[in-house]
Parts: structure tokens; sequence; C-alpha cells
């Protein structure tokens, strides 16, 4: 039995778990960075074991790095920090890391009703090309950014601008896809 405007394929039902996913995603992100991180509610052995945002940001510098040394260039990583020589140093701090995006477009995409398979492959592709396109981000900022300039506008509103285009064109093509097969199948 399904409450009327909540079946499967309903506006409402689609916003509502939207919605609730990206809190939960957004928000778990964010206190998990809390408890990993030295400080008042810090759990030593979260971040010693199962500390994926260090994880990821080990990823995203070490990928950015090796990028820089493949085009002949002197990339050295920390922790936090990637510096090429001659050029300039980034220090990736949580909100570099595109959690957020990613927080959006997973539950925009676990929320629309299609198949499981179909929004697992999608999923696991988008967030591919995000953190790839991140990497891209850093690459290009470790080689021409000046921090030292009076910009207006900083490199990650330019970044976010870009990422949530080309997500919601994404969002868009992969949405009309299975309208244009149903339209298709109906004729």
């Amino acid at each position: 039995m399904s409450i009327k405007g909540f079946d499967k394929e309903s506006p409402i039902r689609f916003v509502l778990i939207f919605l609730s996913l990206f809190v939960v995603f957004y928000y778990f992100n964010i206190l998990y960075f809390g408890i990993t991180s030295p400080g008042n509610h810090y759990i030593a052995f979260l971040d010693a074991h199962f500390n994926y945002i260090a994880g990821l940001r080990y990823l995203l510098l070490h990928s950015s790095a090796q990028i820089l040394n493949w085009l002949g260039y002197i990339a050295i990583t920390s922790n936090y920090e990637l510096l090429v020589v001659g050029h300039g140093a980034l220090r990736l701090v949580y909100s570099c890391l595109g959690l957020g995006v990613i927080s959006f477009f997973s539950a925009f995409v676990l929320a629309y009703p299609k198949k499981l398979k179909v929004k697992l492959l999608f999923l696991a592709t988008g967030i591919l090309i995000i953190e790839l396109l991140n990497v891209l981000r850093f690459v290009l900022l470790a080689l021409f950014w000046n921090k030292q300039g009076g910009q207006i506008v900083d490199h990650h509103t330019i970044f976010n601008i870009l990422i949530y285009i080309i997500i919601g064109i994404s969002l868009y093509i992969w949405v009309k896809h299975d309208d244009k097969k149903r339209a298709d199948a109906a004729n």
C-alpha cells in the first residue's frame, strides 16, 4: 500500500530522501572529521584505523604530486601540504577534499528512482570524476596560483561553481536518459 504522493516516482518522496541523505552525509563527514582530529572529542582508535578523510587527503596529495613529477616538476608532500619546487605550496584543509560536493551528488543519485545497479555505477563514476577534477585543480594551483594577490573570488568558489555546473549537466543527462528510453519504448 502506498501513501498518496509518496510512491516511488513521487517528486515529494525524492526531495525528502535527497534532503535527508544530504544532511546525513554532509554532517557525518563533519562529525567524523571532528572525532578524528586531535581536540575535544578525539577518538584515537578511529583516527589510527578508520580515518577515511586522512586517506582521501593522502590520495589527493600524492596523486597530484605524481602528476607534477611526471610533468617534470619536483613535488614534495607532507600530511597536509603539496610543495612544488620553484612554484609554491598548497595546504589541503578539510574544505579542499570535495566531501560537501560528493555528499550532494551521492544524495541526489541515491534518492533518484532508478535501479540500484545503475545508481551505484553512476555514483562511483561521478565520485571518481569529481576527485580527478580536484586533483587537476591542485596541479594547476600548485603551478599557477599566487596567494599574495588580492583576489576577489578564491579558488574554492571558482572550483565549486564549475563542479556544480558539471554535476548539474551530468545529472540532467542521467535523468533525461531514462525519459528518452521511456518515450522510445512508448512509441
